[in-house]
């Protein structure tokens, strides 16, 4: 193990889980502008491939939550999905949208591209998560319908909701999930 390695850093990754956001303390702070704005920088050492930016975010609160939970009511194939896609904005505080916004430049492809934002997702959960904030990271069915992106987050063209980012206080500890088997998934070549 490099002796570099700060302890601290691998043990707080060692032992992350998300917390639900269903069991934030709808009494907790969130965070604000002035607590927000450093995590998200932090989140935003993100890889990025040729620096091309190939993500926006979308900062949520109060009634915006609430809209996103309408949009998906209206668009719902049926009452259940109505009520699931609606549930997950009804009680949140404060969420950040990653919209994967992919570029035209062929040196570097789509899909790494969509990685990127995908890497952003997990760097904001961690983030908040560093800074003593529970954080989870949702999508549900609304987030991937091309209809409910364009009209709750303002998606264009090639653009999709990589992940819709839960912050707020955490509640009661959830007991861990279990963790994957190594030599089940590992394959180790010499």
């Amino acid at each position: 193990m490099p002796t570099t390695a700060p302890m601290t850093a691998f043990d707080f990754l060692a032992r992350r889980r998300s917390h639900s956001a269903k069991f934030f303390d709808p009494a907790g702070a969130v965070p604000d502008r002035a607590a927000l704005e450093p995590i998200l920088q932090a989140a935003l050492r993100v890889p990025d491939h040729g620096k091309l930016e190939p993500w926006r975010l979308v900062v949520l609160q109060g009634a915006s939550l609430r809209a996103l939970g309408d949009i998906a009511t209206d668009l719902a194939p049926d009452a259940e999905a109505a009520a699931k896609g609606a549930a997950i904005y009804q009680t949140a505080r404060l969420a950040v949208a990653v919209i994967s916004a992919p570029k035209d430049f062929p040196k570097v492809p789509e899909v790494e591209q969509r990685a990127s934002a995908h890497a952003l997702c997990l760097n904001l959960v961690n983030a908040a998560e560093a800074a003593g904030w529970g954080a989870c990271w949702l999508t549900g069915w609304p987030a991937h319908h091309p209809d409910w992106a364009a009209r709750a987050l303002g998606c264009t063209g090639a653009e999709q909701v990589a992940g819709i980012i839960h912050i707020g206080t955490a509640g009661p500890e959830a007991p861990d999930r279990p963790r994957p088997d190594l030599a089940k998934i590992v394959e180790w070549r010499a």
